[in-house]
């Protein structure tokens, strides 16, 4: 293990950045979010979530897939944009980095995207270790430990260090890269303050919840269950949800004229839109109960029957921070599951 100052982030981020892209929390309109960083952004590593997740990083929110140009009947076909740059991506919290799994079952699976392997290919992930969970937190529902996250190096911030260990081999890649910035440490600060994170966990407001009655065993029971009405009535169908969450896959692909050719991009889409997967007989899923109950029941049935009991939710709380109508996961696991010790 390793340790520096913070106060000396942006020589780590410059040296970094001499042959790689880097990402990091960065505040911009009182919001933060991972954008490039350059010398006069603001990083927030103290910022908990990122607004959207980081899931952009490998299945962006718009992505060009190739381009056509025309001149008279001969038509040129472009390849997309060059994914293969080294790319660091700087704290990312532990629910986002496991989101990575989710998304890496359906992107990686055959036939699989290669966008989304040339991006995985050539990201190195800097995780950083939560120090104050937030009142809507739940990962450890998932089996996430928020103290101790996945990564290619895990950072953790304690007082005014950053403290660094490399897990895999892009993360000592990456550790001798900056190595002149480190210096070696024992971890005590690191186990003391993982301590303290795990007590602040166990009383948060959502420690009780329970996944018991989920799972693809339960389909017929959950799909029939006459809950959906009461939990979707309010549904005002606006998406946010699937476009903050870390987990969500949904895409539409679209042609774009520019004119002088055809782009063809794919773009996030939302299963709760009314025209999601429109055909030319309209769509299956007709009520917003159907939408609404499709979203969860992917989450939490559907996906683990199909990935060995892997839920499609991390638990990052962000649903729950940002739906106009508090509709969320967590109501709808309380409604149809339980708690512990019920």
């Amino acid at each position: 293990m390793y340790k520096l100052s913070i106060d000396n982030l942006n020589e780590l981020f410059a040296l970094i950045g001499q042959d790689s892209k880097v990402y990091a929390p960065i505040e911009r309109a009182g919001q933060v979010e991972f954008f490039l960083w350059s010398v006069e952004e603001k990083v927030r590593l103290d910022a908990l979530n990122t607004v959207k997740s980081a899931k952009g990083f490998f299945f962006p929110q718009t992505e060009v897939l190739y381009k056509t140009k025309l001149e008279g009947k001969k038509i040129e076909i472009e390849a997309a944009e060059d994914a293969e740059e080294p790319t660091v991506y700087f704290g990312v919290r532990a629910c986002d980095v496991k989101s990575f799994d989710v998304l890496d079952k359906v992107f990686l699976s055959e036939p699989v995207d290669s966008y989304y392997a040339a991006k995985r290919k050539h990201g190195t992930i800097v995780s950083m270790a939560c120090s104050k969970p937030a009142d809507t937190c739940f990962c450890g529902l998932f089996g996430i430990d928020a103290t101790s996250p996945a990564g290619d190096v895990v950072t953790w911030i304690v007082g005014d260090t950053l403290y660094w260990d490399s897990k895999t081999e892009k993360g000592e890649a990456l550790t001798v890269k900056v190595k002149e910035l480190l210096v070696d440490a024992d971890d005590v600060e690191v186990k003391k303050q993982q301590t303290e994170v795990k007590e602040m966990i166990a009383k948060a407001p959502l420690h009780d919840l329970s996944l018991e009655g989920f799972g693809g065993d339960a389909l017929d029971e959950l799909f029939n269950s006459p809950k959906w009405e009461a939990l979707s009535s309010a549904c005002l169908g606006c998406g946010t949800c699937t476009f903050v969450c870390p987990t969500c896959q949904c895409y539409d692909i679209r042609d774009y004229d520019s004119g002088h050719g055809v782009q063809k991009f794919r773009c996030w889409d939302s299963c709760m839109y009314s025209d999601f997967t429109m055909m030319a007989h309209g769509n299956n899923r007709t009520t917003q109960l159907q939408r609404f109950r499709q979203r969860f029941m992917h989450k939490l049935v559907y996906f683990p029957a199909n990935n060995d009991g892997d839920f499609s939710c991390v638990g990052c709380g962000r649903c729950l921070q940002k739906c106009p109508q508090s509709l969320n996961i967590v109501k709808v696991i309380k409604a149809l599951g339980g708690k512990k010790n019920d």
